[in-house]
């Protein structure tokens, strides 16, 4: 059976709010930019808790069980 395993490419601090986007010609986490263009950073003493297998699934499976188009 075929599986895929995603990455996340956003994520949000569940204590502070400070939010990441991933960019992949460095292929580095960066801080992410509200409407305003100010940088969400977030508290700076937060030890940043990332819910990544709460909201986000990584996993992906089509209906017949192969893999799924990202």
């Amino acid at each position: 059976m075929g599986v895929t395993i995603r990455k996340p490419t956003a994520r949000q601090c569940e204590d502070c709010g400070r939010r990441e986007v991933w960019n992949d010609a460095t292929s580095t986490w960066q801080i992410a930019r509200d409407d305003d263009g100010e940088r969400v950073v977030g508290e700076v003493y937060c030890i940043h808790e990332w819910d990544i297998n709460g909201t986000f699934v990584p996993i992906e499976r089509d209906g017949n069980g192969g893999v799924a188009d990202a």
